[in-house]
């Protein structure tokens, strides 16, 4: 854990933020919530002290607006511009909820051929990407920034990669990370989040590691996870959707799995990957193994979402997967009612093959991936919205961030990504403040197989990550033969 003086200087912030005295500044053209109100005044306190803190709130929680009420705080002070590192992806909606937040501040894009900082106001607030921040560390080192924001955090989680190692050389008195999941996969990431935002708040990276992350994370060590919260509290607010007085307009969410079985084509190419792979696995060992394993997950997964995009097959699609069959009466029964849907995959290729079959069928659709550009990406957004198009198509990670798509009152995840964290971050595109409606939540799982094994394994795992710590895949390559075999084998779940 950290040294006994950050450790003081935590017990001497655990009340910051506990009264809401700051009042809403000039300039901000919203009505804060009362949660809201509190993370203004989390916020306003701790960069007053020239400290830093992530602000971890739900998707849909208003991050961004709590963010500019700072930034017109601090303004009102004369404590210098906000630069906001964000996606590319984001550009567009921070300029937008700026011109409606914060109408007379100054906004600018750092981003681009012809980007620069001349002339910048003390007010301004400057937008750029992380891919810029890589390549333009120098320069934007150079200027006095008041505070520096960064949104999506978790993009910078990885402390020894190229984007948190140039993040960390652009000065000011005062950081913060915005996010919905400081922990996606390991500790690691909240070190690097919180090590960014407080220097040292943490202590070292393998001392963190060796005294905190792994009696957490391997041993599920009580007391080290309740030292472990009690350090981070003044530096950490996380508030969910689900919390009391949070989000009492938001209508329930319901989240069900939808079992399927697999066609014969199916189960014949299931049991052939797992016979020849396994064979593989048994002789390999070390980064090759875990190579394969990895592979062998990838190859089952596509698999179980269709014997096309596991053949690279751009047809026939009908009559060979049971996710698209159960796909189909899912959608007959939505599309019946005058709703709408998003439906998410972790893989562009499944995607592409859902396009052309709801094309097919002459269902009206949108596909976002990871290479529409910034400005196709709002049209769509704007598109499904007005209701063009009843059923959005969306690549997981392109798709799960980011978005305001609350004219869905369905969701559904045709293949799972394994993390709840992610899942939940996608959900949460048409579950969050503006929707009026219940959201009813599908998660598609193939019955008998690894999906319908490790399906348990996460509930399991959504109470550990709700204590900080998150679940991914890697955690399948460390099975032993034994235990591949039984999590792979086709047949009825135990």
């Amino acid at each position: 854990m950290p040294d006994e003086r950050i450790g003081k200087l935590a017990e001497l912030l655990s009340g910051v933020g506990a009264d809401t005295d700051v009042a809403a500044p000039p300039g901000l053209a919203a009505t804060l919530r009362p949660y809201q109100q509190r993370g203004l005044a989390w916020l306003a306190q701790l960069t007053g002290l020239g400290l830093g803190g992530c602000l971890a709130d739900d998707m849909g929680l208003g991050k961004t607006v709590q963010l500019i009420a700072v930034h017109l705080h601090r303004r009102s002070l004369g404590l210098g511009p906000t630069l906001v590192v964000c996606p590319t992806t984001l550009l567009g909606t921070w300029q937008r909820e700026l011109r409606r937040f914060a109408p007379s501040t100054p906004v600018r894009r750092y981003h681009g051929g012809a980007r620069h900082l001349d002339d910048l106001a003390p007010d301004e607030v400057v937008l750029t990407t992380y891919g810029v921040v890589r390549r333009d560390h120098a320069e934007l080192a150079d200027a006095r920034w008041g505070l520096v924001v960064a949104d999506e955090a978790q993009h910078a989680k990885n402390p020894l990669a190229r984007t948190a190692r140039a993040l960390r050389t652009i000065p000011a008195p005062a950081r913060i990370a915005l996010t919905g999941t400081p922990v996606e996969n390991h500790l690691s990431e909240l070190w690097s989040i919180l090590d960014w935002t407080t220097p040292g708040v943490l202590g070292p990276l393998e001392r963190f590691r060796q005294k905190v992350a792994v009696p957490i994370e391997r041993y599920r060590d009580p007391a080290a996870t309740e030292r472990l919260a009690r350090v981070t509290a003044p530096f950490l607010l996380r508030r969910r959707k689900s919390d009391p007085g949070i989000a009492p307009e938001l209508p329930p969410k319901t989240e069900s799995d939808v079992v399927v079985g697999l066609t014969t084509e199916q189960a014949t190419l299931y049991k052939a990957v797992v016979t020849e792979v396994m064979a593989e696995i048994q002789e390999s060992e070390g980064v090759a193994r875990r190579g394969l394993v990895l592979a062998l997950l990838t190859a089952l997964k596509q698999v179980c979402n269709h014997p096309a995009q596991y053949l690279h097959e751009s047809g026939p699609l009908p009559g060979r997967s049971g996710k698209l069959a159960a796909l189909d009466d899912l959608l007959d029964v939505i599309l019946a009612e005058g709703e709408s849907v998003l439906i998410f995959s972790q893989y562009v290729e499944m995607c592409r093959l859902l396009q052309d079959h709801l094309d097919s069928r002459g269902v009206r659709n949108l596909f976002l991936h990871g290479g529409v550009t910034a400005r196709k990406r709002e049209r769509m957004v704007a598109d499904f919205q007005s209701g063009a198009a009843p059923v959005f198509l969306l690549s997981l990670r392109a798709g799960g961030v980011g978005l305001t798509l609350t004219r869905a009152t369905h969701v559904v995840h045709f293949d799972r990504w394994w993390n709840p964290a992610v899942e939940n971050q996608a959900t949460d595109r048409a579950y969050r403040i503006g929707q009026d409606h219940p959201v009813q939540v599908h998660r598609l799982v193939t019955e008998g197989t690894l999906e319908d094994r490790i399906a348990a394994v996460i509930e399991s795992k959504r109470e550990l990550a709700d204590s900080v710590v998150g679940s991914g895949e890697s955690w399948i390559a460390d099975l032993s033969d034994s235990e591949l075999a039984d999590l792979v084998a086709l047949g009825s779940t135990p």
